[in-house]
């Protein structure tokens, strides 16, 4: 799928599938990628992936011609300027809990005259051979998504959606939990009143809403989809490399005296 593509699934509210790479050898990534991911999204904030290895994930990543939204370590432009030259379709906002926020991260993330985004040549202007045509187009094709992940954010949640420049809203509900004061229930009344208070506004606004799901599987994605969810993150490599070493270790566990 091209980045155009997915910003325009984004924005019609149609199901899109993704998936997290949280480990920073780019063979996970062109593995996932060979399978019919709709984007890739590269867990920065909570993983060890640096600038460098992150650059190698975005290109094994747009081999496949799937788009990879990297989700960096915080708002920081020392973040957001060097991931987006090293070639990301685009970008997942971690922890924002206001619309003034929203806003400065537009800056950061888009050029002039909707933005503020500095102009420089790397890996994304082709190393200078398509400048011209990157920045003209980055603005309308580029994909943003906001994390909703407090109390805060949800309470703000109509200001928030209020942006013609975001695509989608992901709501993390780990942290979301915690901000609520269940950290981890997940599925605690306090939560998924929170999540259909997102999911709401975010229909209203037109744009996608996505959660992700570390057990992923037909009932969850059900679930999901019956909440009103358009778009699932369906788990990721640490997940699965957990799933089956737990599943290897209950083989072990029935063979042992």
């Amino acid at each position: 799928m091209q980045i155009n593509n997915l910003k325009k699934k984004l924005r019609s509210r149609e199901l899109v599938f993704g998936s997290w790479v949280s480990f920073s050898h780019p063979s996970i990534s062109e593995i996932f990628a060979s399978h019919k991911f709709d984007f890739l999204a590269i867990d920065m904030e909570h993983g060890t992936i640096n600038l460098e290895q992150a650059q190698r994930i975005i290109a094994a990543s747009q081999f496949y011609q799937v788009p990879c939204l990297p989700r960096p370590v915080s708002h920081s432009n020392d973040w957001i300027k060097p991931l987006l030259d090293s070639g990301a379709d685009g970008l997942i906002a971690p922890m924002v809990n206001t619309a003034s926020e929203l806003k400065n991260l537009v800056d950061l993330v888009k050029y002039p005259n909707v933005g503020k985004r500095s102009f420089g040549i790397n890996r994304a202007q082709g190393y200078g051979n398509y400048f011209e045509d990157y920045v003209t187009s980055w603005n309308e094709n580029s994909v943003f998504v906001a994390q909703i992940e407090t109390k805060e954010a949800v309470n703000e949640i109509d200001d928030i959606t209020n942006n013609s420049n975001l695509d989608a809203i992901m709501i993390g509900p780990y942290d979301l939990s915690g901000s609520l004061g269940v950290p981890g229930q997940k599925f605690h009344p306090l939560v998924k009143e929170a999540e259909l208070k997102v999911i709401e506004a975010c229909a209203k606004a037109g744009i996608s809403c996505g959660t992700q799901l570390s057990d992923f599987n037909p009932n969850s994605v059900k679930a999901a989809l019956e909440m009103g969810y358009t778009f699932i993150i369906a788990s990721s490599d640490l997940f699965v490399l957990e799933a089956w070493a737990n599943g290897a270790e209950k083989v072990m566990q029935g063979f042992r005296k």
